[in-house]
């Protein structure tokens, strides 16, 4: 009897300290990345410029670990070297960049690869609920948005990895209006000092207003409500991210068997950014199978302690060994 006594406090100061049957503790595993630097950006080239920008650097990265791949996203901390990434494989990445003695990149450390958690505390769910295209930082969050089961999820920060996220918000548009596989791809925060008042934006991938326009829209601020981007055809929007002056910088990616891959980095003045409105912009860099591109799916503004502007890109390789993990690095040339 004593024993059997024993056995029941023990068990019971075991449910006691294991995290609630509800609650997975998400998978964690580090990376090692091997990195081959980039310093052309155009196929047998030495040209630096394009457009308004200006090539510095990058690199193709791989991993023995299978993990690696599928970024679908990328911000970059105050400190211009960590960074918060997402896969559209339900998964957080987080490391750090390295550059070389000319200031170029040279490679990444520290990369951790974490699964994500539901609201439900489960961990490693099937694509079609944690399909994570876009991820952004705010103050004491990370925001994340999904395509498939559409939605803007935040979680906090520090601890977004742990965590399961701490409320969903609105996205203004009829989730009905988003296609499957074309939803929520890009979420950025704008600066506090714009029109936007650090509002948060949101823009699909290929769902269309009734105009024929991208959906997106600005989820919270003076001028929260629903607006369009005009389709620059055949491109798909797959990231942005904004400038310190509030413009929107919007990545895009093309794809087809005739004419392969291809992307455009477009520039929308942030005062055009309204409810209601349909916005376009410069185009600031276009690129084809000529150049060091794959399928370009993250960007996002750096901006150095001199006050120059860097623009980083990610591509995702959908884990295929006909496809590359790159980032590549450009000055925005004023």
């Amino acid at each position: 009897m004593k024993s059997t006594l024993i056995q029941a406090a023990a068990f019971s100061l075991t449910l006691a300290v294991m995290p609630s049957a509800a609650v997975m503790l998400p998978v964690q595993e580090t990376v090692p990345v091997k990195s081959r630097q980039i310093e052309n950006f155009k196929i047998g080239s030495e040209q630096k410029l394009f457009g308004k920008l200006e090539f510095i650097g990058g690199i193709e990265m791989s991993s023995s670990n299978l993990l690696l791949g599928a970024i679908s996203s990328i911000r970059f901390r105050p400190d211009r070297t960590s960074f918060v990434a997402i896969m559209d494989t339900g998964h957080w990445v987080e490391g750090k960049i390295e550059r070389d003695g000319k200031g170029r990149l040279a490679g990444t450390s520290d990369l951790t690869v974490t699964s994500m958690i539901d609201f439900n505390g489960r961990s490693e769910q099937i694509k079609e609920r944690m399909d994570s295209e876009g991820v952004a930082l705010r103050d004491g969050e990370v925001l994340a948005s999904y395509e498939g089961l559409h939605r803007v999820d935040t979680y906090p920060d520090p601890g977004f990895a742990q965590s399961r996220p701490l409320a969903t918000l609105p996205i203004l548009i009829a989730p009905k209006s988003l296609r499957d596989n074309r939803g929520l791809e890009t979420i950025a925060v704008s600066p506090k000092d714009s029109a936007l008042a650090g509002g948060v934006v949101v823009v699909s991938e290929l769902s269309f207003d009734q105009a024929g326009h991208i959906y997106a829209a600005v989820l919270d601020g003076p001028r929260k409500g629903v607006f369009g981007v005009v389709q620059k055809r055949p491109f798909a929007v797959t990231d942005g991210a904004f400038l310190p002056n509030g413009d929107f910088l919007v990545l895009e990616r093309r794809f087809s068997f005739a004419e392969g891959i291809g992307m455009q980095i477009r520039r929308i003045k942030g005062g055009d950014i309204k409810p209601g409105a349909a916005v376009d912009g410069e185009i600031l860099l276009q690129a084809d199978m000529g150049y060091q591109i794959d399928n370009m799916e993250g960007l996002d503004v750096v901006i150095q302690p001199d006050g120059e502007i860097r623009v980083i890109v990610v591509s995702d390789d959908n884990h295929s060994i006909l496809e590359r993990n790159l980032m590549l690095e450009f000055r925005l040339v004023e």
